[in-house]
């Protein structure tokens, strides 16, 4: 899936709830999610993990319809090299 399309289809899904909510309910709900994948990724196996990765993918894709940010436009800041230090593979 393109990440302009999982954007899109979490505002169409959920974004009504999501306006409801708030930017800083929304944000509290996506650290919870955080949380949860970082038991999956000491403790759980790769199911779980799949599935909280998803999660927290999907509350980044809330805030960032939230907050008026295109998540595709801010990848591009990773596309091609290192924002730091303009490499790629990254030397800092």
């Amino acid at each position: 899936m393109e990440i302009e399309r999982l954007q899109a289809m979490v505002r169409d899904t959920y974004g009504a709830r999501d306006r409801a909510r708030g930017v800083e309910g929304t944000f509290a709900w996506f650290v919870e999610e955080v949380g949860e994948l970082s038991r999956a990724i000491h403790r759980q196996g790769h199911d779980e993990r799949m599935q909280e990765f998803s999660d927290v993918l999907a509350w980044l894709a809330s805030l960032a319809e939230l907050t008026g940010v295109d998540l595709a436009e801010a990848a591009t800041r990773y596309a091609d090299r290192c924002p730091k230090c303009d490499a790629s593979p990254c030397v800092c």
